[in-house]
């Protein structure tokens, strides 16, 4: 397995990141996420995509490093998915040690993830791949 980070820009976003990223986030059009990656790689979001030895895309990370006074430095992984034909085959968490080696390589204190609470699957992963439950989710839209 091939992993590559994908610059804005890269043909790749949407011919291959974008039809498994579909599977986590429906709502996005190619127009869309070219677009979020223009504005958020600015502010340190960056894609990676995971290659098959046949070069399928076969699962797609949205991360970024974040300083803040909670975690000091965190990466914080925005988006994780592998194409459903793919998962518990060892891709999701092949792609989450690279990740945490990036991490590691960035000096990063801490990786965390948000996942929504109708994922139980995702969560039994997650906490296989030794995540602990550190916090709740809070949001709201502005009114």
């Amino acid at each position: 397995m091939k992993m590559i980070d994908l610059e804005p820009g890269d043909a790749r976003l949407t011919g291959d990141l974008l039809p498994v990223l579909h599977e986590l986030r429906p709502h996005l059009t190619a127009e869309l996420l070219q677009n979020v990656y223009e504005v958020g790689y600015a502010e340190g979001l960056r894609f990676t995509a995971a290659y098959d030895d046949e070069g399928s895309c076969i699962a797609a990370a949205g991360w970024r490093v974040i300083n803040n006074t909670s975690s000091i430095r965190k990466m914080h992984i925005d988006d994780l998915v592998t194409v459903s034909t793919c998962r518990s085959t060892g891709v999701g968490g092949r792609l989450l040690s690279y990740l945490e080696d990036r991490a590691r390589s960035l000096d990063c204190r801490v990786v965390q993830l948000d996942s929504g609470t109708q994922r139980t699957d995702a969560h039994r992963f997650y906490l296989r791949q030794r995540f602990g439950i550190s916090a709740f989710h809070f949001s709201k839209r502005p009114s």
